[in-house]
């Protein structure tokens, strides 16, 4: 590793000789699950010997599913399934002797791993049993709970071990019906997991490395992953991790924590933390959602509000985020963004990030500007000019001059990247099948695609998209995708799918009058803020913005969070909040708005989960193969189709070889609209507010908790009182 791996590791040794000093011995960490010692033997893969099957066409042994930690409340949901490559495999032992007694089907025991074998992944790094990237899937689509499932084949070719896990959500009931779906459970879940797996690798029962872990997943699924990493080894989740008997993270009688395992007779410690992070449509942060979307929303002054309450509170909660975002004071080297944002002519500054409001000097946004939204504006710029760039690899879709006559093959062979830039952005072009790839989650638990996640991306028009009935655009409008293990449950009310319906114009289904739903988020609200079993609040415990370079979290060394630029399940604001607070804590953090991808977005044009791991790979780890994209051969035969279908964006978008892409930010607030495609936040036609609804009691799956939709209730009340339900 490089110096930045070794010092963190002298930094982790001591923290265990620290750790250990306090400890003395195991008897200081009984807990009400067992001591210290019973925990670690219980969750011993040795004394489990689970049963794995191999698979000859991957190549790959899993697991099957064991429950993941002594305590489970609900063992159906809180287990882990392993896959890892053959390679790595000289076979299962079942009689305990230490030798291979089964090299093929089906046997229960312990793996007998060869340290010496290597494997080339399809980009052409290189991996072994103890070297091995370790890929976290997290489920939880929609917040949703997510059984147990075995872990898939997917990644056994690319050298990496793959893990599945389930995870408690937002709809969980005890046997008696008790609700149990109160945040930080999905999280909590899914942490207990990791540790689970590296407390087996650091025995010898597992191939990969600890050090190495690599999240992943889409949507609210995009969102844990976001979140474990972004909380990795932070103990403001330690009570709830050790309340489900989780391994290496143990109360000491002083109320200290520990987090060791002994190994070989030795104590080491033991994270829950992140190397890494993938996460497709990131649903996250749930705090700045109400807010930011509004905020977005009101960047366009052509949009069409169903009510006139829903356009006060929106307008009310853009200004609630302005406010918001100016009191967190914050700034971005422009070095780290690549993006020049003073246009003092190089991108060698720091820059503070500020929203302002001039209503008559900005009137095509609605009044706001500022160095805040320039950043967002440079980031839809780059965004389609990366993926026009990217059209290099495009390999069967059919271009037209601007007469619309389709191009000879030797035209489109000799196409330029200018060349193709001009002919997008006039629309003079057919999309082909090329530039998204089919398939479940990369990665996920069932899935064995590599690419990426399912193609939600469309752009069949290449301008704002037909948003279909689900919100989801071009080719796959009208049907979601399944994230959540074979639930069909997404977004919305736990229990009734999504209520972000764009065209309802009833401000609330469920109150009479705006005193009575004031009172309600009044009511949950006050239980919320009085805090859990452990005094926590728990909205704020799903902020991962509260944990990003915060005291006591182990930031990961890189993330990527991929979102559709037709994005509708939450603002883009979100994403680029998360990665300011990343680049500012130290990570590498990339975001990336793929043009016109709809919700959960696939990799597209050569682009991949495995790509990126592997580049990832080679920067941060010495030794390591430094990997690059394969070069694009260029289309050289022009498609079938007999007419442009793309949408002309000239009127907003300019092209120029030397400068690249430039929007105007009133055309660009107009596509985020057009592809947002929901109700505007923070009044009851969804209920509980813009993917507010993981947040349950203990006799409901669904309750109010946004403070700042609250606020703007309590300071607007007459107002919003005389418009609620006006036109119902």
């Amino acid at each position: 590793m490089k110096k930045s791996s070794k010092l963190l590791a002298l930094l982790l040794a001591l923290t265990l000789v620290v750790s250990l000093c306090a400890c003395n011995n195991n008897s200081s960490n009984n807990t009400s699950n067992g001591t210290k010692a019973d925990i670690e033997s219980a969750l011993n893969l040795a004394n489990i010997k689970p049963e794995w099957t191999y698979s000859e066409n991957a190549d790959a042994w899993t697991m099957a599913i064991v429950t993941a930690v002594t305590n489970a409340e609900l063992p159906d949901y809180q287990g882990v399934s392993v896959c890892v490559p053959g390679a790595y495999v000289k076979g299962v032992d079942t009689d305990g002797d230490g030798t291979a007694d089964a090299t093929s089907g089906t046997a229960s025991g312990n793996l007998v791993i060869d340290y010496d074998a290597k494997v080339t992944s399809t980009n052409g790094q290189v991996y072994k049993a103890a070297t091995a990237p370790v890929i976290v899937n997290t489920g939880a689509a929609g917040y949703s709970a997510q059984s147990n499932q075995s872990a898939g084949t997917t990644y056994a070719a690319e050298g990496y071990i793959n893990i599945a896990c389930g995870n408690r959500g937002k709809q969980s009931t005890l046997s008696d019906g008790t609700y149990t779906g109160d945040a930080p459970s999905c999280l909590v879940d899914q942490k207990n997991a990791v540790r689970f797996v590296k407390f087996n690798i650091l025995l010898g029962n597992l191939p990969g490395s600890v050090d190495y872990f690599v999240s992943t997943g889409g949507s609210g699924g995009g969102a844990h992953a976001t979140m474990l990493a972004a909380t990795s080894d932070n103990p403001a989740f330690y009570d709830y991790e050790i309340s489900q008997g989780a391994v290496g993270v143990y109360k000491n009688s002083d109320g200290s924590y520990s987090t060791t395992v002994t190994v070989d007779g030795s104590e080491v410690a033991l994270s829950d933390g992140m190397w890494g992070c993938m996460a497709y449509s990131a649903i996250t942060s749930l705090a700045e959602a109400d807010m930011a979307l509004a905020f977005e929303y009101n960047l366009d002054p052509t949009y069409s509000f169903n009510t006139d309450f829903q356009k006060q509170m929106a307008g009310y909660l853009a200004a609630e985020y302005m406010a918001y975002i100016n009191g967190k004071n914050l700034s971005v080297k422009e070095a780290d963004v690549g993006f020049d944002l003073n246009a003092d002519g190089d991108t060698d500054d720091t820059v503070a990030l500020t929203i302002e409001y001039d209503a008559s000097g900005h009137s095509d946004t609605n009044g706001y500007y500022g160095s805040y939204v320039d950043l967002y504006l440079s980031e839809l710029e780059q965004s389609l000019g990366d993926y026009i760039v990217r059209l290099a690899y495009a390999e069967d879709w059919t271009w037209f001059d601007a007469s619309g006559n389709a191009l000879s093959d030797s035209e489109v062979a000799a196409m330029t990247d200018a060349d193709r830039a001009e002919a997008f952005i006039s629309g003079s072009y057919a999309k082909g099948s090329t530039g998204s790839t089919s398939g479940g989650m990369a990665g996920g638990p069932g899935g064995d695609s590599a690419g990426g996640p399912p193609d939600m991306s469309g752009d069949s028009a290449g301008g704002p998209p037909d948003m279909g009935s689900s919100g989801t655009s071009g080719d796959n409008a009208g049907e979601p995708p399944d994230m959540n293990g074979g639930s069909t449950e997404e977004v919305g009310t736990p229990d009734s799918g999504t209520t972000q319906s764009a065209s309802s114009k009833i401000d609330s289904a469920n109150y009479a009058s705006f005193d009575e739903m004031l009172a309600a988020y009044q009511a949950d609200i006050a239980e919320i803020e009085a805090g859990d079993a452990y005094g926590n609040n728990i909205v704020e415990l799903y902020n991962p913005i509260n944990y990003i370079g915060a005291e006591g979290t182990n930031n990961p060394t890189w993330a990527r969070i991929l979102m559709g630029a037709s994005e509708g399940d939450i603002s883009m604001f979100n994403s680029l909040n998360l990665q300011i607070a990343w680049l500012n804590a130290g990570t590498d953090a990339e975001i990336e708005w793929q043009w016109n991808g709809g919700h959960v977005p696939s990799e597209i044009f050569g682009d991949s989960l495995a790509l990126y791991v592997d580049t990832m790979y080679g920067k941060y780890v010495d030794g390591a193969v430094q990997v690059s994209k394969v070069a694009a051969t260029g289309q050289t035969a022009n498609g079938t189709a007999t007419e442009a279908t793309g949408t002309d964006l000239s009127g907003w978008v300019s092209y120029d070889s030397a400068s690249g892409i430039t929007m105007t930010l009133a055309g660009a607030a107009n596509y985020r609209t057009s592809g947002a495609s929901k109700a505007i936040p923070g009044f009851d036609v969804m209920d509980y507010g813009q993917e507010d609804y993981v947040f349950g009691s203990s006799t409901a799956d669904a309750r109010h908790w946004n403070k700042y939709v609250l606020k703007v209730f309590e300071e607007n009340k007459d107002t919003l009182a005389s418009l609620f339900n006006a036109g119902t």
